[in-house]
């Protein structure tokens, strides 16, 4: 019985002690994939919006009312819809200077990406003074 090691006096089979897992490969990928997300996370901080808000303008609000309603699928100026290219023609005789506020209020429910498209067309047209209200 000298031979064979493995039996035990009571014919009983040893077993060898478990060995604790490495958790080194696991502790690196999660210290990569924090890496990953906080460069992400850096990137997207470039994307901003300047806006105004109405305290900056400093109550010098002056001329008739340049109220846009922007919803999903319209867009209104002091009430009447009128498509980009039409709202930009009715800014004219009332605005001064491409510096005078113009007030945007989204409706309930309308994307951003709307809200977005008419400050764009807004600032191509020279207009600088944005002022976006509840």
């Amino acid at each position: 019985m000298a031979a064979d090691r493995s039996v035990h006096a009571g014919g009983l089979r040893r077993t060898s002690p478990r060995r604790r897992q490495n958790l080194t490969p696991m502790i690196d990928v999660i210290f990569l994939l924090l890496v990953f997300f906080m460069l992400a996370a850096r990137f997207g901080a470039e994307d901003s919006l300047p806006l105004q808000s109405a305290s900056m303008t400093g109550g010098r609000y002056s001329g008739p009312p340049r109220l846009i309603d922007v919803g999903a699928d319209v867009v209104r100026l002091n009430g009447r819809p009128m498509s980009g290219a039409d709202l930009v023609a009715a800014l004219g005789p009332l605005t001064t200077s491409p510096a005078d506020a113009l007030i945007l209020r989204p409706e309930p429910g309308a994307p951003l990406q709307a809200l977005l498209r008419v400050m764009d067309d807004l600032r191509a047209a020279g207009f600088v003074t944005l002022i976006v209200v509840e």
